[in-house]
């Protein structure tokens, strides 16, 4: 198996980072919320503003190290130190969102470099709230951008839901994991 697992998790403001984590996280997430001070006031209280961190225990000896990026875009310089010897890219997508297709987008040619050395999964979240766009939507958009990842419904308060998304960003890496 891999020797350094650390799993980033990145999306803009909102998409539910901070909760996966927690949601995920054998131990007490460690987060860096602060008052919101900006228009991410209409979306939420407060706001990531260097990281989420959690761990994932596989067994005795293997960890997964989760880091969650902050989702302003002011605070992108995080995301290049966060990616650094990862494994792969979470990306979570609010559906809420005016577009998150361009969210999509914009998250993934931002780390571009980073999938291409690595993986991606997506997760779309709040898709009770609003239906579309649809996952067949979110995956011509990925073949578009000449991309391929496995796009799943979460719910980020969902352990189950988050592992899924762990899982396959694995299976992706390795398709013979035994998890």
């Amino acid at each position: 198996m891999m020797s350094s697992l650390k799993i980033v998790f990145s999306g803009p403001v909102g998409a539910g980072k901070t909760t996966a984590i927690g949601a995920i996280s054998d131990a007490a997430p460690v987060s860096t919320n602060e008052q919101a001070s900006d228009m991410t006031r209409q979306r939420k209280s407060e706001t990531t503003v260097a990281l989420d961190y959690g761990v994932m225990q596989l067994d005795s000896e293997e960890k997964i190290h989760l880091y969650g990026t902050p989702g302003q875009e002011r605070f992108n310089f995080m995301w290049d130190i966060l990616a650094n010897g990862g494994i792969g890219l979470v990306l979570l997508l609010d559906n809420t969102r005016k577009d998150p297709l361009t969210d999509m987008a914009f998250f993934i040619d931002s780390f571009r470099d980073y999938i291409s050395q690595t993986a991606l999964a997506i997760g779309v979240t709040q898709t009770d709230l609003k239906a579309m766009p649809r996952l067949d939507i979110y995956n011509t958009k990925l073949r578009e951008m000449k991309m391929s990842a496995a796009v799943f419904e979460v719910d980020a308060r969902e352990r189950n839901d988050v592992s899924l998304l762990v899982q396959s960003l694995l299976f992706t890496i390795d398709p013979g994991l035994e998890y």
